[in-house]
C-alpha cells in the first residue's frame, strides 16, 4: 500500500475514534490528492482548512479534531507543525470557556531538557489521581474533552502525551516510563498520587505497565491494545506492522532507519520477571483483528499477572468501531476498582483469572 492510501485508511479509523461520521471523513479524504508540503490539496492543508471552517462556526472541539488529523501521524513537516500548534491553541481557547481546566508544563528530568505539557481538572490533594495518555499518534487534545466528566466523577485528572508526541519533546525510549513517575512527583502536592489510576491507551499502556512495576503509587492500569513484549521482539510478526506505525516509531525514538529502530525496540520488551512485579489490577481492551499488537502479548499478560481481565472486540487496533462500548467497559472497571472494590472482600492473590469478562 502506498503512503497516501495508508494514511487515508488509518485516518478513517482515527476519525471514527474521535466521533467523526464516516460520511464526513470520506468527503474530506476525497479532496486529498497528495502529501506534499505547501500544496492546497495535500493531507495537512485539506484537514487544516476543515479545522479552520469548524473554528469559524464556533465549534472549537470539532476544529481540534480536524487539526489533530492534519498533523497525523506526527508533526514532521511545516504544514503539520502548523496544524499541531492550531490544535493546542484552539483547545486552549475552548478550555477557557470551561470551569477548572488548567494547563501544566514541566521539564523532564532525563537530562535532555525535554518538556511535558498537560491539561488538568479537579486537582486537589484529597482526590485520587487519574492520568490519561494516548498512543504514538494521538495528541492530548483528543482526550482532554473528557476532563469535565472525570472531574465530576471525583478524580484529579491529568491528560498528557507519550514522549515524542504532540508537545512532549522527550525522546521515546525504554526508560520513558520514568516520565510517569516524574509526573506523579510533580503532582504530589496537588492530588492524591498514592492512589493513582492510569488510563493509558496503546503504546502508553506499555509505559504504564513498566511504571507500575516500579512505582507503588500506581494502583491500577486500564489500557487498549498495549504492546508488551512480542511486538518489540518478534521477527515473524514485524513484517505485518503497518508502515505508518514503523515510521512514527522511528521518528519518536530518533532512529535513522528500520534496522536501528528494531535494535532500539528490543530494549522496550517487558520481561516476565518485570511483569510479575505488577501486583495491581490491569484491565485490557483487545482487538481480535489487531494489525499492530500480536496476541502473544495478551498470552504473556495472562501468564504473568495476578489480576488481569480482557474485553475483546472483533475489530482492528484500538477497536475504533466500538468506541462507545470500549469507554463504557473501561469506565465501569475504573469506577469499580477505585470505589466499589475497596469495600468488597479482598480476593486471594492469584485467584482472579485472566478470562475475558
Amino acid at each position: 500500500m502506498d503512503h497516501l492510501a495508508e494514511l487515508k485508511e488509518f485516518a478513517r479509523l482515527h476519525a471514527r475514534g474521535q466521533g467523526m461520521t464516516a460520511e464526513h471523513a470520506t468527503r474530506v479524504l476525497a479532496r486529498i490528492t497528495n502529501d506534499t508540503t505547501g500544496d492546497p490539496e495535500s493531507w495537512a492543508a485539506v484537514w487544516t482548512a476543515e479545522g479552520r471552517a469548524a473554528a469559524g462556526r464556533g465549534d472549537l472541539l470539532d476544529a481540534c479534531r480536524h487539526y489533530a488529523l492534519a498533523r497525523f501521524p506526527y508533526h514532521g513537516d511545516a504544514d503539520r507543525l502548523d496544524a499541531q500548534r492550531l490544535c493546542v491553541d484552539t483547545f486552549d481557547q475552548w478550555r477557557r470557556t470551561q470551569d477548572g481546566i488548567e494547563r501544566l508544563e514541566f521539564t523532564d528530568a532525563d537530562g535532555t531538557g525535554g518538556t511535558v505539557a498537560c491539561w488538568a481538572a479537579g486537582l486537589d490533594r484529597s482526590r485520587p489521581l487519574l492520568v490519561v495518555m494516548g498512543g504514538i499518534v494521538s495528541v492530548k487534545e483528543q482526550w482532554a474533552p473528557l476532563l469535565p466528566l472525570l472531574n465530576r466523577l471525583g478524580f484529579a485528572a491529568v491528560v498528557t502525551e507519550l514522549p515524542g508526541v504532540g508537545e512532549n519533546t522527550v525522546t521515546y525510549g525504554p526508560d520513558s516510563w520514568r516520565t510517569l513517575s516524574l509526573l506523579l512527583d510533580r503532582l504530589a502536592d496537588r492530588a492524591l498520587v498514592a492512589d493513582t489510576s492510569m488510563l493509558a491507551l496503546s503504546f502508553s499502556g506499555h509505559l504504564a505497565l513498566g511504571a507500575a512495576a516500579e512505582d507503588p503509587r500506581i494502583r491500577r492500569v486500564l489500557t487498549v491494545g498495549a504492546p508488551v513484549a512480542g511486538f518489540f521482539t518478534d521477527e515473524a510478526w514485524w513484517p505485518r506492522v503497518p508502515g505508518i506505525t514503523t515510521d512514527t516509531l522511528r521518528r519518536l525514538t530518533g532512529s535513522e532507519d528500520l534496522t536501528e529502530l528494531r535494535d532500539r525496540l528490543a530494549g522496550f520488551a517487558l520481561t516476565p520477571e518485570r511483569l510479575r512485579q505488577v501486583r495491581i489490577p490491569v484491565r485490557y481492551v483487545a482487538s481480535s483483528r489487531d494489525e499492530i499488537i500480536p496476541d502473544t502479548d495478551q498470552t504473556l499478560l495472562r501468564r504473568t499477572l495476578d489480576d488481569v481481565r480482557f474485553k475483546t472486540f472483533d475489530d482492528v487496533h484500538g477497536s475504533p468501531a466500538h468506541l462507545g462500548a470500549t469507554r463504557r467497559w473501561l469506565f465501569s472497571q475504573l469506577l469499580w476498582l477505585r470505589f466499589a472494590r475497596r469495600r468488597a472482600r479482598p480476593t486471594p492473590r492469584g485467584a482472579v483469572g485472566a478470562r475475558p469478562s
